[in-house]
């Protein structure tokens, strides 16, 4: 039987990009009114002399092409680069009260901010502020806490190496390691996992890595939405035969199938490359029982290879060179039941042995993943999973081989390399007292949970935001958003205005910084910043157009300005290190001797990467092997079956929290967010169907009601059991103690729900 027509649902039929792609492209720079300049800018997208995407951090090839940006990241450019203005004039013309009912989308489509802004009580508006009285109430304000630990300092992802560095260096100075940032919402299981496993919290591959990989994994995330390039990779590693597997809930189509811009026949023929040779839909939260199963398959091969005279699958030389707890794993493995494998997963035995028979039989095996692996109640223990399954055959530190952590932001990676962490090493603390002068506190700090909840309980009574959308992005808004309103000070350093910025504290401040596109001018003349993509390489970012406005100041100058505001007795020569951006990366090697000869490696095109440990099989762990890790039993022991899973999304119109458009266009959305996406089956069980207006549950016992409601179903192909809903709208769903207890990280992604009709 057909499907009713749904208003704005459809199915695509299409591979990911191809024309469709070029046509949001054209789109996204004709509706943001600067086409010249937008051309100009992607034009000079991660190119060796440009800037770097303020998109995702998938690295650059070392032969670019004529243009190397992908749809999103030129979304992102156009969102940035846009010739709309957020003026004084608008904010005159609008309470914050008019603005509060305002569409996320609506809020950033205004354009960039272009003078500093200060709220105002009496009239329920924000008014233009001089950058020397913002100073001084920041300055004030700081300076008048007891504590410096009641201040939080955020910080987002697309911020700069050399802003990050001059943030962390006056928080410390200023005596506090409360450091939430977005790695804290998305990747900190990996920061928390993989040093514990293999002794580093970052990926081990390069690029050059997928030339030489017989089998590349993808489990948990979306390329062609969350980092499109990416799909150029695989394509190649499609085209030269190397299988390429996928494990996810849903079929994301640039897994599926991928016509290259860059590859005129793919074009007018109209057709597509492959993408994924295997493609199986584990439920939510399944991925332990997967990876459980893989690993129980891999072991039983070995044994047979042994019994047959054969040399085993196992890489028993590098097991016993490189690795303890061996022993413990496969005890562990073999009291986990194919029974219980297979209920947790929703998948038969003998699809989870066709994986296990694939990664056995390929030399060498890159496994990627992303936050469809970290945001769960388990997260740590996912990604120590993934790290053992590697480790049984020896493929970390070896070309082709590798474990990939897709990271989100563009330099979410750099900012924690240059000490934006809560939880600083002593190697961190002594390099920062050798280089300028003073103790910086040792204590651990707040991440981005603790931060809200130190917030809500009035532990802390400050927030400085170096960019980003804390409050949108964080779970529970029923919680963080009370929070954020009972705060004494809070300031936004920004380029766009959001929903954060209208959570009025007792003094708001928004500060209008520098995009990645512009032109950075110090008083050496103009500057460059440098980031860290998602495996290691650290490269050059030169902006090449006009500033959105006179008014703007760089995000370096604005933490230099607030530490020489709040700090009147510091050690640091502030204004030196702004009027010459090099002498911030000579800092940087002072503190981290890693980044040996920074300023001369940056100028060779596509920068250097920073030395990995793991991926020279040096293991900085307590007894400096890598470590097989068990975690006990697998999705909370397995769900009741009439349970439901329920995972939050992103929209292909969407980075984040920046909502660029209302389509979904893969999966078929236009027009809209209000849905969410329901095996049939799962439907149907509840007596529901599709186009019925439904609320999402949350399902917990333990803890106070919550619901999203008036939600269009949307019958999808989606493993019984598991439910998905656009984030952050699903936030409300997930509480301040729905988090990984290792990492912290929100669960986002395994949030345990009912769904019943709508109340009429």
């Amino acid at each position: 039987m057909a499907k009713k027509h749904v208003q704005g649902v459809e199915d695509y039929k299409g591979a990911a990009a191809g024309w469709g792609a070029l046509k949001a492209v054209a789109d996204a720079v004709r509706g943001q009114l600067a086409v010249v300049n937008e051309t100009h800018g992607l034009l000079t997208m991660n190119q060796p002399h440009g800037f770097d995407c303020p998109g995702c951090a998938w690295p650059d090839p070392k032969h670019t092409s004529s243009f190397e940006f992908c749809e999103n990241g030129a979304k992102a450019v156009s969102w940035e680069a846009t010739a709309k203005r957020t003026t004084p004039e608008f904010f005159a013309a609008h309470t914050v009260s008019e603005l509060w009912e305002w569409h996320d989308h609506d809020l950033e489509n205004e354009g960039r901010l272009t003078h500093p802004m200060a709220y105002d009580q009496a009239s329920d508006k924000y008014l233009p502020i001089s950058w020397e009285d913002a100073m001084a109430r920041i300055g004030a304000g700081l300076r008048a806490l007891p504590d410096p630990n009641m201040a939080e300092f955020y910080t987002s992802g697309r911020c700069s190496n050399e802003a990050a560095f001059m943030y962390q260096l006056f928080v410390r100075e200023y005596g506090t390691n409360n450091f939430p940032d977005c790695s804290n919402m998305c990747h900190e299981a990996t920061s928390v996992g993989l040093p514990e496993s293999i002794g580093v919290g970052k990926g081990t591959v390069t690029l050059e890595d997928f030339d030489y990989a017989d089998a590349v994994f993808c489990i948990g995330h979306n390329p062609g939405t969350n980092h499109p390039r990416m799909l150029t990779t695989l394509r190649e590693c499609a085209k030269r035969g190397a299988a390429i597997v996928s494990i996810n809930p849903l079929r994301e189509r640039g897994l599926e199938r991928f016509t290259s811009p860059q590859h005129p026949a793919e074009m007018l023929t109209l057709s597509s490359t492959q993408i994924s040779s295997t493609y199986y839909q584990v439920k939510v939260g399944g991925d332990i029982a997967v990876l459980k199963g893989m690993m129980k398959t891999v072991v039983a091969l070995d044994a047979a290879s042994l019994a047959q005279g054969g040399p085993g699958v196992l890489d028993r030389a590098f097991i016993a060179e490189h690795t303890d707890g061996i022993e413990a794993l496969l005890a562990d493995l073999d009291a986990t039941s194919w029974e219980a494998i297979e209920k947790s997963s929703g998948l038969p035995r003998a699809d989870i042995e066709n994986l296990g028979n694939i990664y056995a039989g390929a030399k060498s095996v890159i496994i990627n993943y992303g936050m469809g692996i970290t945001q769960h109640r388990h997260g740590t223990g996912n990604v120590q999973q993934i790290a053992n399954l590697l480790m049984l055959r020896g493929n970390i530190g070896r070309p082709g081989a590798g474990i990939s952590p897709l990271r989100g932001h563009s330099n979410v990676q750099g900012d924690r390399t240059v000490g934006i962490t809560e939880v600083p090493n002593a190697a961190l603390l002594a390099g920062i007292e050798r280089t300028f002068n003073f103790k910086p506190p040792s204590a651990h700090g707040h991440d981005a949970v603790a931060s809200v909840k130190a917030i809500r309980d009035g532990r802390s009574k400050a927030l400085i935001c170096l960019g980003g959308n804390l409050a949108v992005a964080m779970s529970d808004p029923e919680a963080t958003y009370p929070a954020m309103r009972s705060l004494d000070l809070v300031v936004h350093i920004a380029t766009k205005l959001n929903r954060s910025h209208l959570l009025i504290a007792k003094e708001s401040i928004i500060l209008p910084c520098l995009g990645r596109t512009e032109i950075d001018v110090q008083a050496t003349g103009p500057q460059l910043v440098t980031v860290e993509d998602s495996m290691s390489m650290v490269h050059a970012s030169r902006g090449g157009l006009k500033p959105a406005s006179e008014h703007l100041k760089s995000e370096t100058a604005i933490v230099a300005d607030m530490a020489i505001a709040t700090l009147p007795n510091t050690k640091v020569k502030w204004l030196d290190y702004v009027a010459d951006y090099s002498k911030i990366r000579d800092a940087i090697e002072s503190v981290f001797p890693a980044f040996q000869d920074y300023n001369a490696r940056i100028k060779k095109p596509g920068g250097f990467r920073l030395r990995n440990a793991a991926s020279e099989r040096e293991w900085l762990t307590p007894s400096k092997k890598a470590q097989f890790l068990v975690f006990s039993g697998l999705y909370e022991d397995g769900p009741a079956e009439t349970a439901l899973t329920l995972t939050t999304l992103r929209s292909h119109d969407q980075y984040n929290t920046t909502i660029y458009g209302m389509n979904d266009r893969y999966r078929g959305i236009t027009g809209r967010r209000d849905v969410v996406f329901v095996n049939e089956q799962d439907l149907a069980r509840r007596g529901l169907s599709h186009g019925d207006l439904i609320d999402i549950v949350l399902d917990r016992p333990d803890s106070a009601p919550r619901a999203l409601r008036r939600v269009t179903a949307v019958a999808y192909n989606i493993p019984q059991g598991s439910v998905a809903a656009y984030y952050p709208e699903a936030n409300v769903l997930v509480s301040l103690d729905q988090h990984d207890l290792k990492s912290g990280t929100p669960a986002y992604k395994s949030i345990p729900i009912r769904i019943e009709a709508s109340a009429a």
